[in-house]
Formats: C-alpha cells, structure tokens, sequence
C-alpha cells in the first residue's frame, strides 16, 4: 500500500489530508487565465506540498511551507497570487517574492511568466551584479510582482525607486538559506517598509528549531504543511566514496568514465575550487563550467543556460551559486567536498531525483569527514553504502607539495620588462656598485664626492649664504 504523504498543519486554518492521485489543478479552480497557464505549462497532477499548501493560501492564511527541494513549492505560492491579483489594482507591486540568490530569482521569475502568460501581470527581477538603471525603468513602468534579493532591493528602498506600500503578499522563499547567510537583518529591514497587514508565505526545504523560531517573528497563526520529513526526496540513491584528498580529482575522473551519467552536478567548497576543477575537466575532454560567486552575472547565466540545454555535460557549482538550479534532467550530484551541514546535504541532493525522476549521489569523504556522515546519515535514517571503484589505486602517496589547487604565478604588467636571468637591472647593480665604493671610503651611498686641491687633499665645503629675505611682521 502506498505510504500516505505525513502532513502538518496549524493555526487558524486545517490543511486536509487528501491523496494525491485523486486531484488534478483544475480542482482549485483557479482564475480561467491562470488555468490556461497551468495548461500550457503542462501541470496535470499537483505534488503533496501544492496540494496540501494552495487550499491555505487561497483562503489568505499565512503559511509555512516545507517540503524537500524540487517537489513543486515554487508553483505553490505562484498559482494562488496569479490568481489573487486578477482582481485589483495593475501596475502597483502587490506581491513580492524574496530569494536567497540572482539565480534563484531568476528560476521564480521564469516560473510566474510561464504560469502567469495569458494573465497580463507583469513580474521582473530585481538583484545585484547588473547595472541597475534597467530595473528602474521597469520599476517606473509599473509592476505586480517583485522577485528580490535582499542587498538590491535594500538598494531600491534607500533610493526610494521602488514603492512596496501596496504588497498584500511576500514569499520568502528558501528562507532557511537566507537566514543562514546572514540576511535576517536585511529582512527585518524591508519588513519595515511593508504594510502590516499582508498575508506571508515562507516555503524553505529544511526548518531547524533556531530558524522556527527566527519565523515565528514572520508569521502570524500560520498553517504549517510539511510534506514528508525534511531529508532528501527518496528518489535518489545514496553512496559514499572513501578517498584521500590528494585523489579526489582522479577518482572523480574515474566516477565520470565509468559512470552511465546524463548532466552531472558538482559541488564544492570554495569559488577557487569549483573554477579550478572545472579547468581540470575541460583539460580532460569533458564539456564542463564553472557556476560561483566570481563570475559576472552573464557568465553566470551563460553557464547555466548552456548546462540546461546540454551545451555542458557537467557543472561545478559552490552551494550559494547553486541555489535555484531548476534542470529536471541531472542524472548525478557528486559532491566533491561534502557539505558543512546536513541541511546543506539536502539541499544539494535535491538537485536530482526531481519531479519523480530517478538520480544518484556520490560523496567523496576523507578521513576528516566521518564527524559529518554521522551528521547526514541520522537525517537519512539510515547508513549510506560505502563504495570502492574497482582498479582504482588509493595507495597512491600523496605528492610532497600538492599543487593541484595553487594559484597561478601572476603575470607581470603590461609592458613591462622582466630582468635577464642571472644579472640583476642595471640600476640595481649600479646602485650596488655605489654601495660598495662608499663602503670603501667610509661615505653614505649617494654623497657627493669632494672637488680635491692640487695636492690631493679635499677642499673644504663652502656654505651657501642663506639668500631667502626675511619678511616684515605683518602689523
């Protein structure tokens, strides 16, 4: 018998238990236009956390949603403030989405203009890392929805080009992210510029006891739907690779080769990182890029849009970059590094096994990392199988200085001359050769040498009168 979706649900309203399969969206009745979206956008049947969270936030209620990345939370706030704002005022912001990444926004940004086409609202995008004038004009023509990272949009409020008086409904959305980022005080801030009375969704993957709390602040009376336990979606297979650190890099070679993979995500740590072991797999004839903090925000997008359409077979992203990866057909997530968090384990792993689809995740752990699988694996509920890749040699010593991971030596400025090897610039050694003559004669290098007499003996040194004329005190 297939096992029940375990939902939560409190406050001024009651979230019913209903089975999936036996609903389909045309049971919300959403606005016609809206339900012509949800149609071209092919929905059919909603997951547990639309079927569970809509109902609540169409009666207004504010709602906290948790349900695993990649089970459908996006369209479960965007379908009920479509169809919200087909009655009311245009071209004012009556709905704003807040989001942890450009990324991120992007991918909500998408999703309402898909679901939202035939309704005439108007959505845009509003982050950092782009010329801000674009945003402004948009702004100015007027808007219905906002999507939004903080820092800009603090940006927005100080130069007063954005008016949120007459939001009605804010998501923030992967709110445990944005809290564990350090956004909370600018969250507090542009909840100071919002009306009082508003409905407010928060829909997040993971929600530890700290971050509930945090919420409470946020929310008032709130349905809480969680859908399952907060742990990665049970589509996804699980297995750990024990290797030292000085051979991840060629086992994760050997996992790509003899691994049957379609698009393969990988994490890692750092920015350095992720843009260094992209390098080394485009070296080994794998079409790879880059997805981290460093790049421009076309860069950014021109790596993520060509991993979405196959251009890129593999991308190595770092957690923050990554949020708002939305590719329904990543096969493999292989963290190259293993997460600092189990809640950040979640979060990567529910890049795969999307929308019902199968997909599998590798963990390459070192010795340092068995305080951490603990971690994870009580989160599972259960022991990750520990895998060896046949032929692969892990005794191999680790090198005297590893520099796998260096910097490159910079370049020298354009231009500029580097000195012939062996001899030192003429002017060093000119300056050196001074030295050493004033060593001999017991002068300070650059003194002067005195005009000698004609006996040979040094002229004495005339003193300069003092020519400068002293002026009159002044009265």
């Amino acid at each position: 018998m297939e096992k029940e979706p375990e939902v939560h649900a409190s406050g001024s309203f009651f979230v019913p238990n209903r089975k999936t399969h036996n609903m389909d969206f045309q049971s919300f009745e959403f606005h016609n236009t809206v339900a012509k979206g949800v149609k071209a956008a092919g929905y059919v049947t909603p997951t547990p956390i639309q079927e569970q969270a809509i109902p609540a936030v169409m009666q207004g209620a504010d709602v906290m949603g948790l349900a695993q990345t990649g089970t459908g939370k996006t369209a479960a706030f965007a379908l009920p403030i479509l169809h919200r704002l087909m009655q009311g005022k245009r071209r004012v912001i009556r709905a704003l989405v807040v989001a942890p990444t450009r990324e991120l926004a992007e991918q909500i940004h998408d999703a309402i203009n898909t679901l939202g086409q035939e309704t005439g609202l108007r959505c845009i995008t509003v982050y950092g890392g782009v010329n801000i004038n674009p945003q402004k004009t948009k702004l100015k023509q007027g808007v219905e929805i906002v999507v939004a990272c903080p820092g800009r949009l603090l940006d927005h409020l100080d130069q007063g080009t954005i008016d949120l008086k007459n939001v009605e409904v804010l998501v923030l959305d992967e709110a445990d992210q944005m809290f564990d980022m350090g956004f909370l005080p600018a969250i507090r801030r542009i909840l100071g510029h919002l009306p009082r009375q508003r409905q407010t969704l928060l829909f997040s993957a993971t929600m530890p006891g700290e971050i509930k709390k945090l919420a409470a602040d946020v929310l008032t009376e709130p349905v809480t739907v969680q859908v399952g336990n907060t742990a990665p979606a049970t589509t996804v297979s699980h297995a750990l690779y024990p290797v030292p650190q000085h051979l991840k890099t060629a086992m994760l070679l050997a996992l790509l080769q003899h691994t049957d993979t379609e698009s393969v995500l990988v994490f890692t740590r750092t920015k350095h990182r992720a843009k260094r072991l992209a390098e080394q797999l485009i070296k080994n004839s794998y079409k790879a890029a880059s997805l981290q903090g460093n790049l421009s925000q076309n860069r950014r997008q021109e790596a993520l849009g060509g991993f979405r359409d196959g251009t890129f077979q593999v991308l190595v992203a770092t957690d923050i970059a990554a949020r708002g990866i939305d590719v329904s057909q990543i096969s493999h997530v292989i963290n190259y590094d293993i997460p600092n968090t189990p809640e950040a384990y979640v979060h990567r792993i529910g890049r795969t096994g999307r929308a019902a689809r199968t997909g599998d995740a590798f963990t390459l752990v070192s010795d340092d990392d068995k305080g951490l699988v603990t971690s994870i694996e009580k989160i599972l509920g259960n022991s990750i199988e520990r895998r060896t890749l046949e032929g692969f040699d892990l005794t191999v010593p680790a090198p005297a200085k590893n520099k796998e991971f260096s910097r490159p030596p910079r370049k020298p400025a354009p231009g500029s001359r580097p000195p012939k090897s062996g001899k030192p610039p003429a002017r060093k050694q000119e300056a050196a050769g001074a030295a050493a003559g004033a060593a001999k004669s017991g002068k300070s290098a650059g003194q002067p040498a005195r005009k000698k007499s004609a006996d040979g003996s040094e002229k004495p040194r005339r003193r300069r009168p003092n020519r400068s004329r002293r002026k009159a005190p002044s009265a």
